[in-house]
């Protein structure tokens, strides 16, 4: 069973790993990372922690992630909880040691006076094929449905250096793939005592690991890319044409009471550059229905944005209040209509997909073997692969069909 439960983003997987180097050759812990970007995730890991108290009556349960860090007195309350931890502490070696000294179950400080990202060099991942390398971490911004920058503090950035030593470190053990994560990953290096942007790091990055086969971008706020980043796009092959972008409405006052910083003609005019640079780009995108005031014409803006931004793989997200955020207190939509826009923006994701993916039958891709006979390509295309491929390689394959929203692939011989 696994010693560290993981929920949310790429962001705690990078974190996650890092606690389990610290435990290592430890088994009288239970460590759950959660997510508190909805309600619903909150919510799974309460589950899960009551799940694990029956499934492991003898091992002691340790709470940490954004959801701890924000709530830390409710998962304390839980008498299935042994410890809460934050996620300052949970990136401490020292935390770890310490933790069964202690009678304190709260080993919380206050997150927003962190001033800068320490996160200790790892080799690898458990069961994961590509490597996640967390250059940022915090957020400055104040969305008014978000609760992430009180469980994560103001943004800050790790040195180009240390990024590109844990870089190479991972190559050197046998990634193939890197994906650069953050919380707000385009708000890279702003903090910085020699400033620099996002796509400056990422052409570092491919001119000094040249044997880096593969860098991937986590979620991006396409209004922040820094004209380095498009010009990457356009000529590093060994970028991946995959952006996942954090839309959320494609409606204007909508965006503007959430606070965002770009406008509808932002997202259109980011995308549309982005496929003149690279023609072979996807998109993933996150949306949020029923946003406080929204109208069926509001909905139906961004229902449209789907189809006029070329939106391929769709996070569509039912908007849950959250305590304390200014969204929390503003007019709410009807629940029951709240999730009937949820399920129209997924099907329309779905049908946006599902034809990209019709488009890539007949072709021939490089894919990125996972476990359990499974790919992803280039443009992040889920395929599964009629012989059995050693995880990690990178190969030709042939796209010989679709089944659902998985494509069908035949590895095809390289040379040797």
């Amino acid at each position: 069973m696994d010693k560290i439960v993981t929920f949310g983003c790429r962001l705690n997987i990078n974190e996650s790993a890092v606690m389990e180097a610290a435990l290592a050759g430890r088994d009288d812990l239970t460590v759950v990372n959660t997510c508190a970007v909805t309600g619903e995730a909150t919510r799974q890991a309460r589950q899960a922690i009551r799940r694990l108290a029956r499934e492991r009556p003898d091992t002691p349960i340790v709470v940490t992630g954004c959801a701890a860090q924000i709530d830390a007195q409710m998962f304390a309350a839980m008498p299935e909880v042994a410890h809460v931890v934050g996620n300052a502490e949970k990136l401490r070696p020292e935390t770890w040691a310490r933790l069964g000294e202690t009678p304190d179950k709260l080993v919380v400080s206050d997150i927003m006076t962190a001033r800068d990202i320490a996160v200790p060099p790892i080799d690898g991942f458990s069961r994961r094929v590509r490597g996640f390398v967390q250059i940022q971490n915090g957020c400055d911004h104040r969305c008014t449905f978000c609760v992430i920058p009180f469980g994560r503090g103001n943004s800050r950035s790790l040195t180009p250096s240390a990024v590109i030593a844990q870089v190479r470190r991972l190559v050197e053990a046998g990634y193939a793939e890197i994906v650069l994560t953050g919380v707000d990953l385009t708000s890279y290096g702003a903090d910085l005592a020699e400033p620099l942007a996002l796509g400056t790091l990422v052409r570092r990055i491919l001119a000094e690991v040249p044997e880096l086969p593969r860098l991937r971008l986590s979620s991006i706020d396409s209004v922040e890319a820094d004209a380095d980043l498009l010009r990457a796009l356009a000529e590093e092959e060994r970028l991946m044409p995959h952006l996942h972008l954090s839309l959320q409405s494609g409606d204007d006052l909508i965006l503007k009471r959430m606070k965002r910083r770009h406008s509808r003609a932002d997202a259109l005019r980011f995308c549309a550059e982005a496929r003149r640079l690279r023609p072979d780009i996807v998109f993933g995108a996150d949306l949020i229905a029923g946003f406080p005031t929204e109208t069926d014409a509001m909905f139906s803006a961004s229902l449209a944005l789907i189809e006029d931004c070329g939106i391929t793989f769709l996070h569509a997200f039912p908007f849950s209040p959250r305590p304390g955020t200014p969204a929390g207190r503003m007019p709410q939509v009807p629940g029951a209509i709240v999730k009937e826009r949820a399920a129209r923006l997924r099907n329309a994701g779905e049908t946006a997909e599902i034809a990209f993916l019709e488009g890539e039958v007949g072709r021939t891709r490089s894919a990125l073997a996972e476990h359990g006979g499974t790919a992803r390509t280039e443009r992040f295309a889920p395929l599964r692969l009629d012989v059995p491929v050693e995880p990690g390689r990178i190969l030709p394959c042939r796209i010989t069909g679709r089944a659902g929203r998985t494509l069908l692939a035949q590895p095809l011989p390289t040379a040797a």
